[in-house]
């Protein structure tokens, strides 16, 4: 932004959001449709965050996703409501995995070749049958779920009654209370059939199966319940054309964005905050806020918050919980270009393995193997990783050069590579993370991964790494962790208070149409109070409690992945955010 505009800027702004990431700029264009003046402060020289695309090889015309990649939580009520013009396209095939010189591909537009499929890997139908059951009940878990987390939040003893009288209380314990290893083991015979269906909770989430936390059962619910269904789709052009829809409907509202704005401190006081930031030429600004909107993780909160000299508020440590560990990431990207996709050692078409998700060496025994060496500080010999092909269902992120050759884009994402891994030797750990990722694919090959990989101008080959601690200075992601911090349950926890939530819907559902509408009117549901390093959505009855964003200071709210209801490329908590400022009066 040039001297002239950013000599523009107001003193003061209804709401200031901190970061435009694609959940702080829908928290933006939420409430500039809702008429607050808003203003989006960007620590990097473009927006998207983490949903970006990005030409990352040199002299070569392919827009990879260059972090997130699928979408599936992004609500259509969330695009209905900005008129986002984006498009989505469904994959046919929903996996692949090799074993052996075989495999098993589930089609979901073919029951019987699935069905045949399961019985060359398992010897019979026992396991395709369980697999049918255990996902119908997941899709009807997720048809009732869905629609909840566009609304104020529901106590778990209202989501629990949701659950258990509509699908049955077997599948509320089996999501909600036993660990997914145990329903697993229970539910599936075959070894790599449990390891396909586990590693929905181990996306990003370092965890054993078995865990009590059941964190891992928390990533998987959110793996499986985007928009009713749990599909995970493509989106057309990449993940900046997510970002940049977004970004157009929020300027468009009329919210000011500033780019190359790193904030260096939030000062929250009781009717708004302070908020200080440097520009692109170092300078120092300020501006106040009537609501600050963290589109951050909670841990940089924490860190702009001490940075005014105040404690930290927004349980930025963990999940909610004081003392909880820091955040830590547990995944390895990389990002390829092939001059064709490679040959498999099954006889199975490459359009079908590819075209959805390939697991590899991510059978329930490769993966507890592997969590087990990096839970003792090794990178995993044979580490377990899933493989995407963008191109197979989208060409329009290749240049003229490529889009009508046999170049593919390939998306690898590695598990259970903590961050931990990786802190005492970033480039060396690295390079020895991708060469045992690289040689547990080949295994599943029939023929070197290397051998397919397009050269960009220079000579080298299309192929970019990133590990957790990448991610953390790319991005800004604690300890690299995709969602700022370990997932938290859709709903409040049962408390005093939590009555907040039966009515909520009520209370809540006026301002969203406020909203809609471009009125912009408050519903007076007053400020949030509250001196715990973290309120619990269940405590009290502000707006920012039952929407699931509250930090202990009033004006300050969470609107990033670390929120309630966080994770994923959603939009969820910077809608929540947005809703939660609408509903209080403007100081």
């Amino acid at each position: 932004m040039s001297d002239s505009l950013l000599d523009t800027l107001r003193a003061r702004y209804d709401v200031v959001v901190v970061g435009a990431g694609h959940n702080g700029l829908t928290a933006a264009a939420y409430a500039a449709r809702g008429g607050r003046s808003v203003l989006v402060l960007e620590r990097a020289d473009h927006v998207g965050g983490a949903s970006v695309s990005a030409r990352p090889f040199t002299g070569v015309d392919a827009r990879l996703s260059r972090y997130s990649y699928l979408v599936s939580l992004l609500p259509h009520r969330v695009v209905d409501e900005l008129g986002l013009p984006i498009r989505l396209v469904r994959r046919r095939w929903s996996s692949y995995t090799p074993v052996a010189d075989g495999g098993l591909l589930v089609d979901t537009q073919d029951e019987a070749a699935t069905r045949a499929s399961f019985r060359r890997l398992t010897g019979s139908d026992a396991d395709h049958e369980a697999w049918g059951r255990f996902y119908a009940m997941t899709a009807e878990v997720a048809r009732r779920l869905a629609p909840t987390l566009t609304e104020p939040l529901l106590p778990r003893a209202t989501v629990r009654r949701l659950v258990s009288d509509g699908v049955g209380e077997e599948a509320w314990r089996a999501l909600f209370e036993e660990p997914l290893g145990e329903v697993l083991r229970r539910t599936f015979a075959d070894d790599v059939v449990r390891g396909v269906a586990a590693t929905d909770g181990l996306i990003g989430t370092f965890a054993d199966v078995d865990e009590p936390s059941l964190r891992q059962n928390r990533c998987f619910l959110y793996h499986v319940i985007g928009n009713g269904t749990g599909d995970w789709d493509v989106p057309v052009g990449g993940m900046g054309a997510v970002s940049g829809a977004l970004r157009d409907a929020a300027v468009a509202a009329g919210a000011t964005i500033v780019t190359s704005a790193s904030v260096t401190a939030v000062d929250p006081g009781a009717v708004g905050a302070e908020v200080a930031w440097t520009d692109a030429d170092g300078r120092t600004r300020g501006v106040t806020a009537g609501h600050v909107l963290a589109g951050c993780a909670p841990a940089e909160l924490d860190r702009l918050l001490a940075g005014a000299g105040r404690g930290a508020a927004s349980g930025g440590a963990g999940a909610g919980a004081a003392g909880a560990a820091a955040p830590e990431g547990a995944q390895l990207k990389v990002n390829m270009l092939l001059s064709r996709l490679p040959r498999l050692r099954d006889d199975v078409d490459p359009v079908a393995a590819f075209s959805g998700t390939l697991h590899v060496n991510e059978s329930l025994t490769q993966l507890q193997d592997a969590y087990a060496q990096a839970a003792a500080g090794r990178i995993p010999d044979l580490p377990p990783s899933e493989i995407y092909c963008h191109t197979l269902s989208d060409r329009t992120i290749l240049g003229p050069s490529l889009a009508g050759t046999d170049a593919q884009t390939i998306t690898l994402f590695g598990l259970h590579m903590p961050a931990r891994l990786f802190r005492a030797d970033p480039d060396g750990a690295r390079e020895q993370a991708l060469a045992a990722t690289l040689a547990s694919l080949n295994t599943v090959l029939a023929e070197p991964i290397e051998d397919v990989l397009a050269l960009d101008a220079d000579g080298a080959p299309c192929l970019e790494v990133r590990t957790p601690v990448d991610l953390e200075g790319d991005v800004g992601l604690p300890g690299g962790h995709i969602f700022h911090r370990d997932l938290t349950w859709p709903f409040a926890e049962d408390g005093p208070g939590s009555a907040v939530g039966e009515a909520a819907g009520v209370a809540g559902g006026s301002g969203a149409t406020d909203v809609v509408s471009g009125a912009g009117a408050d519903t007076g549901a007053g400020a949030v109070s509250g001196t715990a390093a973290w309120v619990d959505p269940g405590a009290a009855s502000g707006a920012a409690e039952r929407w699931g964003v509250a930090t202990a200071h009033p004006r300050v709210l969470l609107a990033g992945a670390g929120a309630r209801r966080g994770g994923g490329v959603s939009g969820i908590p910077g809608r929540a955010a947005a809703m939660a400022a609408l509903e209080t009066p403007t100081p």
